[in-house]
């Protein structure tokens, strides 16, 4: 079942924003309203068995990374209306339902139909579409239900699913701390190096860190500085505290609270031992790749988790002082995806074209900001670029807005629809 029509509890929200922005920012409230209604109407598919399917957009499949993103705005409306968090919750319980069919899994069909990357050599089956090992798949599904719960107080999406699922996500990040023995590999049969593994599927080489491995960053490329993924492990350091207060004080099970505690202490340790570099002005920032053999990369990607996403995923504080070196140096030339043109600058991807900068990243910057002047900036630039059509997209020339990749990108309408919330200071409760 697909929303037919808005909810009554989502249009007085939109109503409200609208409000809000007033004649002087009446261009945000389009494209707001436009965005936070587009991911209900076109991506919810709600099953007879009280599960809920997203796509994408324009990919008929379900990312378990996207799949949080899209929904995470209507925490605050959810918080009102039981039907929405059932929604959400009903998601909740179909990305668990998918990490235990193969925990190693990106993205999934909706149904064993046999869609996706079948020809990848390595371990498909029918549900699954695309098979690229990244942390950040497992880590935001323990996202969404937690601050499901902590936004509702609701409990149900805590199921058997669930548990069972913790248990193999946990599993994963231990056998990937040291990736010398573990069972997965992955290679694809194309020209472009971004999208399959060397060392036949294993990965660039690595030494263990304490920190867990990533075959792919967000943005589904290949990690190619190293497979200790910086971001990525600091939103397992967060997941992983989220796990021993679930399993502490609504699901009494103190093993799996023990090793999650023990997980993140490791991984903690590993990201300050060996998850740092100097920038070029011989200052101590975070590396967004290490290997554990002495390399690291100054880099960041536009997708989150990201190192300037760090703060909005609850690991450390907008005012560290580490953290404010790494941002102003990634917000830089320093950065190889740092991009400046006639209409925009912003951090693009190796996934898109040199000079495409990507809405979700210059949200994000928007949202690990104090400054409200600074979070404006980047809300009139966002929709001057939107090429006319009220719509985020995944990446845009700098020079030429006109240029865009994805028509239709969800995660990217939600990142944009959550920077309006945050400017008038309503964020989802951590």
């Amino acid at each position: 079942m697909a929303y037919k029509d808005i909810p009554n509890s989502v249009q007085v929200f939109m109503d409200k924003i609208t409000e809000k922005c007033g004649e002087e920012h009446q261009d945000w409230a389009t494209n707001f309203n436009a965005a936070f209604a587009n991911t209900l109407l076109t991506t919810v598919k709600r099953h007879e068995d009280g599960t809920t399917f997203l796509l994408t957009g324009d990919i008929p499949a379900m990312w378990l990374r996207d799949s949080t993103a899209q929904v995470r705005p209507y925490l605050v409306v959810a918080k009102e209306d039981e039907d929405l968090a059932a929604m959400i919750s009903g998601l909740v319980k179909k990305q668990f339902f998918y990490i235990n069919i193969d925990p190693y899994a990106n993205a999934f069909n909706e149904e064993a139909n046999g869609a996706g990357h079948q020809d990848d050599h390595t371990e498909m089956n029918d549900w699954i579409w695309e098979r690229k090992y990244e942390i950040d798949s497992l880590c935001y599904p323990v996202q969404l239900a937690y601050l499901l719960y902590k936004n509702t107080g609701r409990t149900d999406q805590f199921n058997e699913d669930f548990v069972n699922g913790v248990k193999k996500i946990l599993e994963v990040f231990e056998v990937e701390q040291d990736h010398n023995h573990s069972p997965y590999n992955f290679v694809r049969d194309t020209w472009r190096k971004e999208d399959t593994l060397i060392n036949d599927g294993k990965g660039v080489t690595v030494a263990p860190t304490g920190m867990t491995w990533s075959g792919f960053r967000p943005s589904d490329d290949a990690c190619a500085g190293g497979g200790y993924l910086v971001p990525s492990n600091m939103f397992a350091v967060v997941i992983l505290g989220y796990l021993e207060e679930i399993f502490s004080s609504v699901l009494e099970d103190t093993a799996i609270v023990e090793k999650a505690k023990t997980l993140r202490e490791e991984i903690q340790e590993g990201i300050e031992a060996h998850g740092r570099t100097q920038n070029a002005a011989d200052e101590d920032i975070y590396a967004y790749e290490v290997d554990g053999l002495g390399n690291a990369s100054i880099m960041d990607d536009s997708n989150v988790p990201n190192l300037i996403s760090a703060p909005y995923l609850g690991y450390g504080s907008m005012k560290d002082e580490r953290y404010l070196r790494t941002r102003k140096t990634l917000l830089s030339k320093e950065n190889p995806y740092f991009y400046e043109g006639k209409y925009a600058k912003g951090i693009g991807s190796s996934h898109t074209p040199e000079n495409y900068i990507w809405p979700i990243a210059m949200a994000m910057e928007g949202m690990t900001t104090d400054d409200k002047a600074e979070k404006e900036r980047i809300l009139n630039q966002l929709v001057a670029t939107d090429a006319g059509t009220n719509l985020m997209h995944e990446g845009f020339d700098v020079d030429d807005p006109t240029q865009y990749t994805r028509e239709w990108f969800s995660w990217a309408n939600m990142m944009f629809c959550e920077l309006v919330m945050d400017y008038f200071d309503i964020q989802v409760e951590k």
